[in-house]
């Protein structure tokens, strides 16, 4: 008979118990799982990126109702636990009781508050779980300046997410550097040049003495007198574990729920797991100990025998795209010894100390890849006396062919940590190849090493090619889809070279193995068709994401947003009183300014498009096509216009480049900028294609990112003439939809195939004229404005079943 399992929270750590039981013994209980929140369990580790919008929340599911339907398990989600009844064996939950056999608390963590007035207001948030991060969402969709309280890792993640999304963010940190107990001081400081270069303001040292606002959070005063101003308040100063469920049970509680080496509490039929658990005096954050406890528990529950032993860990980290790593004891003491390495031009600070014979901590920025190497050191208590003069280097200088690096890898004894977040070690990987796991795929579905985060994605793939030798095939291409074994490449050039003017003719003769495609496939190959043979071949909505169907921007709501295009950045009295006519007609809830120069209006009930775009029409306004993989905006200064500074006419070169070019469908978003002069106010410097005006013409620069990596475009040419920068552009954006790979940005695209051989393209006569020739071939189809075609008839659109499903889905 099945004994009854309730557990209490649907998080990580219980969610890996879970996966554990089924897999051991699926009949051995019947499994009962409530949580506070309206939903399973979800990668936390990856909140950040649903945050700065590089996931959604679908991508970092990990068990879905389906998987939780296949297990067996009933799900009583939404419905938090009111209390415990220890003697009758019973849980209390919103909808009513349930008894146990057996109970797992996992509970997680709770942020800390600080015990400041105003801490209360509407607009102070903290950041913990999706419900925060939506909340944050929300609010920086408003725009305006964020003050996030608390310069550890959360922090810092919170500030670099919402300054992704246009806010103006400020970090407020209590101590001396961030993330204190992560990095020392250079590393710190490096970590804040970072920062700052990125445009998020660092206050260290600052102690937070009140949030004040009439109604909500307006701003946040520091102890010094320095008022903040704040739209939004983000609280991230640490977290404790959540253990009131067990206080009022009657458990031993310390700053923990106390358990022992076999995740018991002090009943003997309730089990403890996660952030919430205390063990020999030691808590815990880390994902990795909490999934050692995950196994540890589930065997305890099956009547195995092991137990959990507190292992000394690492922390490798990439906060807002920059590399970390540290472990052990770096705190400076008698008898230590630091080796340093820094590296300026690169960004690169490694330090390690040491104490006697024996390395004993280590702190690295900007290069962590032998972050492993320096961790196992530390553990095994290694004598590094005949390596001390090379050590800092790393493992492929000590000893043997320096050229390999895979010496290191081989080296490595089996319980050495490959992948942190998910506590894996090298046996385990091991043993999935010598089972049949010969590829990264399918370790990670074996072990799920390099399955969360990554960044061991390529140590992983090194101990596949020491344990494989010969056998070892380097990754190669991938294919686009499970629909084909074609590369985007292949697909690219066969299309064009057998003259494929369908995607019926698509899917036949390239051996699709679908009958229609799917989500991944038929975007990309409704683009390539669309570039290469845009009199033959009609454009499919149907193989677009839902934003580009609608020709407006879905949001987390259902509403949508609409963007006016204002060619340049400009605009006129009559347009602006358009707008707002609009906004107030059809009650949008928010009007923003974008950084691209132009005006937001989101809210917009998705019935209401045809007609507020009608409206926008008769003010000569047309889709700005914020929502698609095209030409977004064109920002440019004001120039000789008004600017004393101005060598040219910048807005107007603005305006000729946005009219030529807008409309045109390109593999991902393009964006352009035309500063007057060298001072650059357009910031022309960050953007798909950038111009800047000075005395003898035009500097027209490409490749360049302003997202979630921040790259300085490269110099193209110097032209003299206005028509020569423009032909220069539109030679480039066509150059770039004929040959990059859809959903490459045009600076990835230009690393791949280089910038000589743009270079070379652009600047020959003949080649030139050619591109600039079938760009305005295309446009011819493509330059008009999809919403004066529904503005017409003005019909409703009728909503899709489900707005948040991708193309082709």
């Amino acid at each position: 008979m099945k004994q009854r399992l309730v557990i209490i929270g649907a998080g990580m750590a219980s969610g890996r118990v879970i996966e554990h039981l089924v897999e051991t013994d699926p009949d051995a209980f019947d499994i009962t799982l409530f949580n506070a929140e309206a939903r399973g369990n979800y990668n936390r580790i990856m909140l950040s990126p649903v945050l700065s919008g590089e996931k959604t929340y679908e991508e970092i599911v990990t068990h879905d109702s389906d998987w939780y339907a296949a297990q067996g398990v009933t799900c009583r989600f939404g419905e938090p636990v009111s209390g415990i009844d220890p003697t009758m064996k019973v849980v209390s939950g919103q909808n009513g009781h349930l008894p146990y056999d057996k109970l797992i608390i996992a509970t997680g963590s709770a942020p800390f508050i600080i015990p400041v007035p105003g801490k209360d207001l509407p607009g102070v948030v903290t950041y913990r779980d999706l419900d925060d991060t939506n909340a944050m969402i929300s609010a920086a969709g408003k725009g305006g300046k964020a003050v996030v309280i608390g310069g550890g890792l959360l922090g810092l993640e919170a500030a670099a997410g919402l300054a992704e999304r246009g806010m103006e963010v400020t970090v407020v940190h209590l101590m001396g550097h961030l993330m204190e107990r992560q990095l020392d001081e250079a590393a710190g400081y490096l970590l804040r040049k970072d920062l700052e270069g990125r445009g998020i303001s660092i206050r260290t040292q600052a102690s937070t003495k009140a949030i004040i606002g009439a109604g909500r959070a307006e701003a946040v005063l520091l102890e010094g007198g320095e008022t903040l101003p704040a739209d939004l308040v983000v609280m991230a100063v640490g977290i404790r574990p959540e253990t009131r469920l067990a206080t009022d049970a009657g458990l031993t509680v310390a700053r923990g729920i106390e358990v022992n080496a076999q995740m018991q509490t002090s009943d003997p039929d309730i089990f403890a797991v996660g952030e919430c658990v205390e063990f020999d005096g030691q808590l815990f954050g880390l994902v990795a100990p909490l999934y050692d406890q995950a196994k540890v528990l589930a065997r305890s529950l099956l009547d195995g025998v092991d137990a959990f032993i507190a292992k000394d860990t690492a922390t490798k980290l990439k906060v807002t795209g920059c590399d970390l790593f540290s472990a052990g004891d770096f705190a400076e003491g008698e008898g230590r010894e630091d080796i340093v390495l820094r590296d300026p031009a690169r960004g690169i600070y490694k330090r390690l100390v040491i104490e006697g014979d024996r390395l004993i901590g280590a702190v690295m920025y900007g290069d962590t890849a032998d972050g492993n190497w320096f961790f196992q050191l530390i553990k095994d208590g290694t004598d590094i006396d005949e390596m001390r003069e090379t050590l800092i280097f790393g493992p492929a200088f000590q000893g043997g062919d320096t050229s390999d690096p895979l010496s290191a890898v081989a080296a490595l004894p089996r319980e050495a940590e490959i992948c942190g977040c998910n506590g894996i070690c090298k046996g385990t990987i091991t043993d999935a190849i010598a089972g049949g796991a010969t590829d990264l795929a399918a370790i990670k579905a074996a072990t799920k090493a390099s399955a969360s985060c990554g960044t061991c994605t390529g140590l992983v793939e090194q101990v596949l090619q020491v344990t494989l030798g010969d056998d070892f095939v380097m990754p190669t291409a991938q294919p686009i889809c499970p629909c084909c074994d074609l590369t985007h490449e292949d697909i690219r050039l066969l299309i064009k070279s057998q003259e494929l003017k369908s995607k019926e003719a698509v899917w036949q003769e390239l051996g699709w193995k679908t009958r229609n495609g799917c989500h991944i496939c038929r975007p990309a190959v409704n683009f390539y068709l669309l570039a290469d043979w845009p009199l033959e071949y009609q454009d499919d909505p149907q193989s677009r994401f839902v934003n580009e169907r609608k020709h407006a921007n879905i949001q987390k709501d259902g509403t949508f947003s609409v963007v006016p295009r204002m060619w340049g950045g400009i605009t006129n009295p009559a347009e602006l009183r358009a707008i707002a006519d609009a906004a107030d007609k059809y009650d949008v809830p928010t009007v923003k300014v974008t950084g691209g120069q132009r005006i937001d209006l989101l809210g917009v009930k998705g019935e209401d498009l045809p007609y507020i775009w009608a409206d926008l029409n008769k003010a000569g306004l047309v889709s700005g096509h914020a929502y698609s993989k095209g030409l977004r905006t064109v920002k440019t200064c004001v120039g000789t216009d008004h600017c004393r500074f101005g060598t040219q006419d910048s807005t107007g070169l603005g305006i000729k480049l946005e009219q030529a070019l807008w409309g045109s469908w390109t593999p991902h978003k393009v964006k352009l900028g035309v500063s007057g002069c060298p001072r650059n106010c357009a910031e022309a410097t960050c953007k798909d294609v950038g111009i800047i005006c000075v005395d003898s013409g035009y500097q027209v620069s490409v490749a360049g990112a302003a997202g979630m990596d921040v790259k300085e475009t490269e110099g193209l040419c110097d032209v003299g003439t206005e028509q020569e920068a423009i032909d220069v552009t539109i030679a480039f954006v066509q150059l770039y939809r004929e040959h990059a790979k859809y959903l490459d940005r045009a600076y990835k695209w230009v690393a791949k195939v280089g910038l000589d051989w743009v270079q070379a393209r652009i600047a020959d006569p003949e080649e030139r004229a050619r591109l600039i020739a079938a760009f305005e071939l295309s446009q011819s189809i493509y330059r008009k404005d999809p919403w004066a075609e529904h503005a017409k008839t003005a019909e409703r659109y009728q909503p899709l079943a489900n707005l948040t499903l991708e193309a082709a889905e």
